[in-house]
């Protein structure tokens, strides 16, 4: 059985045990988690609204999966405490599991079977059945769109229909948190647009979204509240505009170059007011402390590099420049 199979076993198993619990917030005080030694989380406090579509936006690896984890109850805390609705789930996991519809990043469907035949087995493993079982099944393959593709095998899917299944299963039991960990990766732009739509729809039906993701972009369009995420801390939290007020005293300039360099970068790197500096291919953005003549500067140490500078531009405050003003890196580094 897949790794992503086996979480879904140890979320679902003992659903049909209990009722359902009325959600009014989630509350994360001081979240630590260590595996070996390594610490993956680093005392993390987040408070989450009835209602919100939350984002926790990082890179691979800043523990963003780790904690959703544990509010899952699939991960038991090293130290700190989860609540929803006031009841602490890691005394008591089963409170989480019966209103958190998750998915995970990877796809948890058995690809030999159609997406009906996956559907009925996750609902039954919610002890879902009969016409309860049925009338759900049909709600959400019509709120993923792939209703008329309901009878195919898995297999024989595209990456993004997969992952719009995925998202199916774990609406079968009417959650009222949804919890996505990158639900978009490496799918097609038309089956990623989908996806957020449905997305911001789940949301505006009243259902609680947290949203994970090391695509900026995706975070800034879709979340009211905004957690970034690094090694394993909370760096920046607010909405998109507070977020943004942090790098307000910033100078933000692109360029297209001919090439960059190593020792170009270093050059750049050595002058005093430069805070960040971002590549990507010839690209290169260059982040500096406001009131200072960043671009006569920066171009002085391209031009004694004899690099060709084929376009300049001011470039829009966005997550990204918010990231890389705090962390002097990019994004996806």
């Amino acid at each position: 059985m897949i790794i992503a199979e086996k979480i879904l076993f140890l979320f679902f198993n003992e659903y049909r045990e209990e009722g359902c619990l009325k959600m009014s917030f989630i509350e994360l005080e001081n979240l630590v988690k260590k595996f070996n030694g390594n610490t993956a989380v680093s005392g993390i406090s987040l408070t989450i609204e009835k209602g919100e579509l939350f984002g926790l936006l990082g890179p691979n690896g800043a523990g963003k999966s780790t904690t959703i984890s544990m509010m899952c109850a699939l991960l038991k805390p090293t130290e700190g405490n989860i609540y929803i609705q006031g009841s602490d789930i890691v005394k008591k996991p089963m409170e989480a599991k019966k209103v958190i519809g998750l998915v995970p990043q990877d796809i948890a469907l058995y690809p030999t079977l159609t997406a009906n035949e996956n559907l009925a087995f996750w609902g039954r493993m919610f002890g879902l059945s009969g016409k309860q079982l049925r009338e759900r099944m049909e709600a959400v393959l019509k709120i993923v769109g792939l209703e008329d593709r309901k009878n195919e095998k898995i297999q024989n899917y595209s990456g993004g229909m997969k992952r719009r299944i995925n998202i199916a299963a774990s609406l079968l039991h009417n959650p009222e948190i949804i919890i996505m960990d990158e639900p978009t990766v490496g799918i097609d732009p038309q089956s990623r647009n989908h996806i957020l739509e449905t997305v911001k729809n789940l949301n505006g039906e009243g259902i609680t979204v947290i949203y994970t993701s090391h695509y900026m972009e995706e975070v800034e369009y879709l979340c009211t509240r905004i957690a970034i995420v690094d090694h394993g801390k909370v760096i920046a939290l607010g909405d998109k505009d507070e977020l943004k007020g942090i790098v307000a005293e910033k100078n933000t300039i692109e360029l297209e170059l001919s090439s960059v360099t190593p020792a170009m970068l270093e050059s750049l790197r050595g002058i005093k007011s430069v805070t960040g500096i971002k590549t990507e291919g010839n690209k290169l953005i260059v982040l500096s402390e406001v009131g200072t003549n960043l671009l006569t500067e920066v171009l002085s140490v391209i031009a004694g590099i004899n690099v060709k500078v084929l376009s300049v531009k001011l470039e829009e405050t966005n997550l990204e420049s918010v990231f890389l003003s705090l962390t002097g890196r990019a994004l996806r580094d």
